[in-house]
């Protein structure tokens, strides 16, 4: 029984591994940084910095406003995952990822949301493939890209 259930994982597991650990082609969030793309990581080899949620507003070292119009905020992502700015996310050796840690160390990014006024950035999301926790993330990663990419092209 063991036998045939190891045979019956390994061509999955390598199918994984081959995918890049996707298993599906939906799309992931991302947004575009000059030559680079800056994404969610969805499989733990691809992690390359990780940002962390605090519910407490003095354990924080990032505030990111929650806001309720697009004109209010410093980034915003409504969906059209039809375009080409989307699809420019897809593939590459110059894709970047995030992760959400569950506990952050010392040198992490900790990210409070609020809908309070008085934060380092304003996002607005209307989203069926981002999450409001998925824009905070890449916003405040976009943040560590060298300065020489850190112009969003959304």
């Amino acid at each position: 029984m063991r036998i045939k259930f190891l045979a019956s994982a390994v061509p999955l597991l390598i199918a994984g591994i081959v995918a890049g650990g996707e298993f599906s082609t939906n799309v992931r969030p991302c947004i575009a940084l000059g030559g680079t793309s800056l994404q969610i990581a969805t499989a733990p080899w691809q992690q390359q910095f990780h940002v962390s949620f605090t519910n407490d507003r003095a354990a924080s070292t990032v505030r990111v406003q929650i806001v309720g119009r697009p004109e209010l905020a410093d980034f915003t992502v409504i969906d059209d995952i039809d375009t080409t700015e989307a699809q420019s996310c897809n593939g590459g050796d110059g894709i970047r990822y995030v992760s959400v840690a569950p506990h952050a160390s010392a040198e992490e990014p900790v990210i409070y949301l609020s809908q309070d006024g008085g934060a380092d950035f304003r996002i607005f999301v209307q989203s069926r493939a981002f999450s409001i926790h998925d824009a905070a993330a890449l916003i405040v990663g976009s943040r560590r890209a060298p300065a020489s990419q850190r112009t969003a092209a959304l």
